[in-house]
Order: C-alpha cells, then sequence, then structure tokens
C-alpha cells in the first residue's frame, strides 16, 4: 500500500470536533455543523422563552437565537468572562447560537478512542451524548446538540428567528 492510500485510510478513520468547557467538563461538537465561533455579544431577549433560550441576536443580518447550554443542562448561570463565547451550530438547517464557558481546539480524534455513551437506565436520559472520547488526559462527551431537545423545543427555538425578523420588518 502507497503512503498516500495508507493517509486516506487515517482520515477516513477519524473525525474532526470542536472542544469547548462548561464548567470543568470538556465536550466536542462535529466541526462539520459548526458555522462560527463569535464572542458574546449583546443578545436580545425574547418574554415568555424557556429560561435556557437567552434570546436572539442579528449577526450581519441573520436573526440566530441563543441557548445558554449550561441552563439547558440544569447547571446554575455564570457571569460572562472573556472566554464566554458563542458556537453558531446548524440544527435541521437552522442556526442555532449555544454559549458555552470556554471554547477550547479543533481535535482529530480516531473512532476507534471513541466510544458508545454511557447507559444510566431509563432514568437519565442521555440521548444528546454520542459518545465519549478517549483522550490522553480523559474524556470528551461528544454531544448530538439536536438530541439535547425535545421536538416542540426544537421547532419554538426555530420559531424565535422568523418572529424577531418579523418584530425587526415593523419597527
Amino acid at each position: 500500500m502507497s503512503e498516500n492510500q495508507t493517509e486516506k485510510r487515517k482520515t477516513r478513520a477519524s473525525s474532526r470536533f470542536l472542544t469547548f468547557f462548561i464548567e470543568e467538563e470538556q465536550y466536542g461538537l462535529d466541526i462539520a455543523r459548526v458555522k462560527e465561533i463569535i464572542a458574546l455579544m449583546k443578545v436580545t431577549h425574547i418574554p415568555k422563552t424557556p429560561a435556557f433560550v437567552k434570546g436572539v441576536i442579528n449577526l450581519r443580518g441573520s436573526i440566530i437565537p441563543v441557548v445558554d447550554i449550561r441552563l439547558k443542562f440544569g447547571m446554575s448561570e455564570k457571569e460572562e468572562s472573556v472566554d464566554t463565547a458563542i458556537i453558531i451550530y446548524e440544527i435541521d438547517k437552522v442556526a442555532i447560537g449555544f454559549v458555552v464557558d470556554r471554547v477550547e481546539d479543533v481535535v482529530t480524534i480516531d473512532k476507534d478512542h471513541i466510544n458508545s455513551a454511557p447507559d444510566f437506565g431509563a432514568s437519565i436520559d442521555t440521548t444528546f451524548i454520542s459518545g465519549v472520547a478517549e483522550i490522553e488526559d480523559g474524556v470528551i462527551m461528544m454531544l448530538d446538540l439536536k438530541n439535547l431537545f425535545d421536538h416542540n423545543e426544537l421547532t419554538d427555538i426555530g420559531q424565535l428567528e422568523k418572529a424577531a425578523a418579523t418584530k425587526e420588518e415593523v419597527s
């Protein structure tokens, strides 16, 4: 086998992930669905939305709903810092911003080092964890953000973009 064929085989056996932190836990997202990473900016609150929905931002003319992952995970809100960032991630063709404590890096992880999500039984929902990656100094929880929401929540979040855009047109 040529060196080039070996390199192609290695490429197919690994995936690239954006890693970030919530508290001291490291998480990963499939880089293919990450649209961009931005510094925390002013978020316009939308009344009558769940607490984990921070509101919407206007990013170069696009209205993007913003979700605080800490609140969705049932954690307490954290005061923003210079490290706080918004990851713009696409779910079902809708761009959603996710507030995280700190963005770390883009890593390539061999599929051999990604294990199935742990099963804690029927009473604990881990469907939003697509796998657990073994790294030198610990593990990275690989997230499937689509499964973090139930269908109605995802529909409601997608509707925020339309509602905010309509509101801006009226103003």
